[in-house]
């Protein structure tokens, strides 16, 4: 299945029917009169949040949404059919913005969440509505109102209790394969995950969700790499962990570097609260790891957790820490959500997708 999470989309709602001009032509009736009826209302257009879903690639394929039109009215004061409304279902975390994304229109955040979002519009006034004691033959009649249209873009922020970041190549697929329930792509080389993934981590009777993003580098914030198009996936997070490669060139300046991007993306990524793991501990001896975890430090890390997540040492410690940030319950606000496997190219990739 392809992941997409960023859409356009044309909605309109159902315009109202015209309202009718009749008089009554029974043969033993004395007296006729107007008897023309209103028009039925337009469709309204409604966003639902729904489970199941945690990609917005239905909207590849159908753009434009327009919701039916009311019945016209009839004679023997017969009101016309009110048009069904058109509902939308769309993933929980899905925001709606305006056309130049300066503006959020609607955002989804529980799963049962609906929106009315464009109304139909009014049925017109059938003759028979404006007959009176001057008026005894009206011949007048009103057209149904127009529907509102507008053209929106739909952007999804996967909901997740954790998120997960660091430059390419810093070990957070193995992590998140060690720790969750993911079956992330892992290969030797940088950019493995190209897409955004979820995992469920069940640790000493509590579970949360773990999201990881691809890898940033220096310049993300200006479109260099992957960009930074995918750090709206952990806005919501209540804690960050940080992975920080032990046997990279310098793992101070790659601390620095991903938080100089996190600042420059901006959206409060930069003061939320972070877990620095320094990863790969298999790879170094322990007095190396102290002294980069020393250098981190001064550079402005809060905690620093040597780990390995190829072998899962020093992650017990690891995600300890991470319970201490989440409320007594997590996790239940994200049920039926995916974890995708990432094995295809750039947001369109392709993947396994599992049941949490």
């Amino acid at each position: 299945m392809h992941f997409l999470d960023q859409a356009k989309i044309y909605l309109k709602s159902g315009a109202g029917g015209p309202g009718a001009v009749s008089f009554r032509r029974e043969k033993y009736v004395e007296y006729g009169g107007p008897d023309g009826g209103d028009g039925g209302k337009g469709g309204d257009v409604v966003f639902e949040a729904v489970q199941g879903l945690n990609t917005l690639i239905d909207f590849r394929y159908a753009q434009h949404f327009k919701a039916a039109r009311g019945g016209h009215g009839m004679g023997k004061d017969r009101t016309g059919a009110g048009a069904k409304d058109l509902v939308i279902k769309v993933p929980v975390g899905t925001q709606v913005l305006s056309e130049d994304k300066e503006e959020v229109l609607a955002d989804f955040t529980e799963v049962g969440q609906r929106v009315v979002f464009l109304e139909g519009g009014m049925g017109g006034r059938g003759n028979a509505s404006y007959k009176s004691a001057t008026n005894r033959a009206p011949r007048q009649h009103q057209p149904g109102m127009p529907g509102e249209e507008m053209w929106v873009w739909l952007r999804l922020k996967l909901l997740a209790d954790v998120g997960l970041l660091g430059l390419p190549n810093a070990g957070k697929s193995t992590f998140i394969n060690q720790v969750s329930n993911a079956k992330a792509k892992v290969g030797h080389y940088a950019f493995t995950t190209l897409i955004p993934k979820l995992g469920v981590v069940r640790h000493k009777g509590r579970e949360f969700v773990l999201a990881d993003i691809p890898g940033l580098i220096e310049g993300a914030a200006e479109g260099a790499g992957i960009g930074d198009r995918f750090l709206g996936h952990i806005e919501r997070c209540r804690v960050l962990i940080h992975l920080v490669d032990i046997a990279g060139d310098d793992p101070a300046e790659a601390f620095r570097t991903v938080n100089d991007e996190l600042a420059a993306y901006g959206e409060g990524l930069a003061e939320k609260p972070q877990i620095v793991a320094l990863n790969k501990l298999d790879l170094a001896d322990e007095e190396l790891a102290e002294a980069f975890a020393e250098e981190l430090k001064a550079a402005g890390a809060a905690d620093v957790f040597p780990i390995s997540g190829a072998t899962g040492e020093g992650l017990e410690a690891l995600l300890d820490a991470v319970l201490g940030y989440l409320p007594e319950r997590t996790g239940t606000e994200t049920k039926g959500q995916a974890v995708e496997s990432a094995d295809g190219e750039g947001a369109d990739g392709e993947g396994e997708w599992s049941p949490i």
